[in-house]
């Protein structure tokens, strides 16, 4: 299981990097369709968001990938500081 989770790890940083491409490069592509004002501010907006939940899907996959899931605790006993 433990090997899974490190596979899967790489998966949501390829995910991560993956999507948020695909919004960069439609972003690109809406703005230069429709260059106005609302349409830049709107996609400007979507991406400056995104960027901090790919970031975050990025560090999720590396901390799993690196093994910092390997042990969960089963109740709040085993949990350690």
């Amino acid at each position: 299981m433990n090997t899974i989770k490190k596979y899967l790890g790489l998966v949501w940083i390829a995910l991560a990097i993956y999507s948020y491409s695909i919004l960069l490069k439609t972003s690109i592509d809406q703005i230069k369709l429709v260059p106005t004002t609302d349409t830049i501010i709107q996609w400007s907006i979507f991406a400056i968001i995104f960027l901090p939940i790919a970031i975050g899907f990025v560090m999720f996959g590396w901390m799993a990938f690196k093994g910092a899931y390997d042990h969960l605790p089963s109740s709040s006993d085993e949990v350690e500081d």
